[in-house]
């Protein structure tokens, strides 16, 4: 195109130096005629070089104003015009195509980077100088507990002064923040960095959920104790009741004030080792094998054996599972010591005597394939500083409970590679127990 302009703008500078050396020429000897001529013949070639200028010049305009507007799909047209003409407007066209391209590719990347982001388990944001949320992935939204974040200032709404810990990370150095939420205490780390970025200097905060992982050291320390803790009591209680069983066994050489006592100290030593034994269920916690379960047919046989266990047939219980045909991916049998441990929990904090009683059992899953199941109970709902060891091995408020049925519950879960949280609800008077499968 460059060329062939060069060729019409070198033709139309010969045609009008030939009309001014004419009108020149025809001055000079007093030849008027010649002296028209040539001032024509410099005004058509001023006027032809003006137009030609002029058409190009909207055309480049034309093109630069579709694509501002993000319009790739323009033509220009082909038919009654000069191969010039053509020729100009086929590069043109072409120029077009090879932006609309390039932009189709960057859009394409993004979408791919934008994929790769939202797949991390870490939570990003990307903030500018003003708090402006230049990126955000969605597991920093979960773990923020929002939906919609476009400034900073916006995380005040869930806890007061949140905001002020962001902009206060400093880039390199590892931040920890807590807030209250409706399922707990939140505990999150962030690690800042900086980067300039089409002249604007962003920080790029990467956050992680810290509880996960105090629960895990925590449920770690308390196996390593059972563990040690029951095996010196086993060790001490069995020789003592081994050695008074034996001397039982030879009734007729003893008094029968030492054979009672002999008796209670048997009988003593061999509850002790049953007590023992309970706790070694939640350091002995089978390998999870996992497998496909059908949810509604599971829940239903569950609760069933549930009610049939204590007189709980007065209860209303609700199961809710959607789709009808859910499917987990999990080991049954240990899942059902879980799910059993719940509904009995529901059924004895209603109790036997209150008629109003619900249970609502609700199965789902998200855009993710996460499923959670929720127990939800009308019954008394746990006080805050009971609510805050519920989980802690040992830890009981019944007389005839033992505290390890949700910390084996919660041990099952973390080995099938989920989790278990209390919601509750003090207005709505409900107690939830989630259990999410990732």
């Amino acid at each position: 195109m460059i060329k062939h302009l060069r060729h019409h703008l070198g033709a139309l500078i010969a045609l009008l130096a030939l009309g001014l050396g004419g009108l020149a020429w025809g001055l000079a000897d007093g030849l008027w005629l010649c002296s028209i001529v040539g001032t024509f013949v410099a005004i058509l070639a001023i006027s032809w070089l003006y137009a030609l200028y002029g058409q190009n010049t909207r055309k480049v305009a034309f093109m630069l104003d579709a694509i501002t507007n993000n319009d790739f799909a323009f033509r220009y047209p082909m038919n009654g015009h000069s191969p010039d003409d053509r020729l100009v407007s086929e590069t043109l066209t072409r120029i077009a195509q090879l932006l609309s391209k390039a932009r189709a590719e960057t859009i394409q990347q993004e979408k791919y980077y934008e994929l790769i982001l939202n797949s991390v388990k870490t939570g990003v944001l990307v903030i500018d100088d003003r708090g402006f949320i230049y990126q955000k992935n969605r597991e920093a939204l979960r773990l923020l507990g929002v939906t919609v974040l476009t400034h900073i200032f916006q995380l005040d709404r869930v806890e007061p002064h949140l905001s002020k810990a962001f902009i206060d990370a400093l880039p390199g150095e590892k931040t920890q923040v807590a807030f209250a939420t409706e399922r707990g205490t939140t505990r999150l780390s962030l690690r800042v960095s900086e980067i300039t970025l089409r002249e604007k200097h962003l920080r790029i905060v990467a956050i992680n959920d810290i509880q996960s992982e105090l629960d895990e050291k925590e449920i770690d320390s308390w196996v390593r104790l059972t563990r040690v803790l029951t095996h010196e009591i086993m060790n001490a209680i069995t020789p003592i009741t081994s050695l008074s069983d034996t001397l039982l066994a030879h009734r007729e050489a003893i008094d029968r004030e030492t054979r009672e006592g002999l008796e209670v100290i048997s009988s003593t030593g061999k509850s002790l080792m049953r007590f023992v034994e309970n706790y070694r269920q939640f350091t002995h916690i089978p390998t999870p094998r996992p497998g496909l379960v059908d949810l509604r047919p599971f829940l239903d046989r569950l609760v069933q054996l549930a009610i049939h266990q204590g007189d709980y047939a007065h209860v209303k219980t609700v199961i809710d599972v959607e789709p009808d045909d859910l499917i987990l991916y999990a080991d049954e049998d240990l899942i059902a010591r879980v799910v059993l441990n719940l509904l009995k929990n529901a059924f004895q904090a209603i109790g036997e005597s209150r008629r109003d009683g619900l249970i609502l059992l609700r199965a789902r899953s998200d855009e993710r394939g996460a499923i959670t199941i929720e127990f939800s109970n009308n019954g008394p709902c746990i006080p805050p500083e009971e609510a805050e060891q519920i989980f802690v091995p040992f830890f009981t408020t019944k007389e005839d409970g033992n505290g390890i049925g949700l910390s084996i519950s919660r041990q099952i879960m973390r080995l099938s590679g989920g989790s278990i949280e209390l919601r509750q609800d003090v207005a709505a008077g409900l107690t939830t127990f989630v259990l999410i499968f990732p």
